[in-house]
């Protein structure tokens, strides 16, 4: 079993960049793959990132593709998120996700451990 708790977010500029990161408890964060999440107010939860737990295998939603950079720390248990260029469509409450599997997953039905999510406010 693992734990996630985020931390970050807020609210930013457009063009402004913010940083969300995920901190999982438990030992086996190492063999996990971890995702990130968005839902926007009356909108289904979508795909943000994902990254393999051995960080060799990365994936995006093109909407963030050259602006957002996911990136893990085994040894610090944590994953995160740094969303730069910021768009006021990016505005969503963020949830990271992890789940054992040997590469990434993008639906969100893929994870079974979720984080508490965490709101991205980027103003026009």
């Amino acid at each position: 079993q693992v734990r996630l708790v985020e931390s970050g977010g807020g609210l930013v500029q457009t063009g402004g960049s913010l940083r969300l990161s995920c901190v999982a408890s438990g030992r086996t964060f190492s063999r996990y793959a971890m995702g990130w999440f968005r839902q926007a107010p009356g909108k289904e939860r979508e795909f943000v990132a994902a990254i393999s737990w051995t960080g060799g295998t990365i994936h995006y939603a093109d909407s963030v593709k050259g602006r957002f950079t996911i990136y893990r720390d085994n040894a610090q248990n944590t994953a995160s998120l740094q969303m730069n260029d910021l768009k006021p469509e990016d505005t969503a409450v963020y949830y990271c996700a992890g789940q054992v599997m040997d590469e990434i997953g993008i639906r969100a039905d893929e994870y079974t451990h979720w984080g508490q999510g965490n709101q991205v406010t980027v103003s026009s």
